[in-house]
């Protein structure tokens, strides 16, 4: 797990790692794949998140994430979110 200590707009982050363990097939061919991943670190009952599968880089191109994928997850809250420990 990476934690961030925060970021210049002010927001308090968390990265945590992560795995694609497997893609979800979409009820409907109009619909998009799901991605569930793995959270490292997380709750037995809790570690898995669905996501769309389709990731965007730097240019704006879209891919499509694989089985077995590293991942990192990063959660963002506004400053008035948190309380300082």
């Amino acid at each position: 797990m990476v934690q961030d200590s925060g970021s210049a707009d002010g927001k308090s982050s968390v990265t945590l790692a992560g795995t694609v363990e497997k893609i979800i097939k979409p009820p409907h061919p109009s619909l998009p794949e799901k991605a569930q991943i793995g959270i490292e670190g997380g709750d037995d009952l809790y570690r898995e998140i669905r996501i769309d599968s389709v990731v965007t880089n730097a240019q704006g191109q879209e891919f499509e994430l694989k089985k077995g994928a590293e991942v990192e997850v990063t959660i963002h809250a506004e400053a008035g979110a948190t309380t300082k420990i």
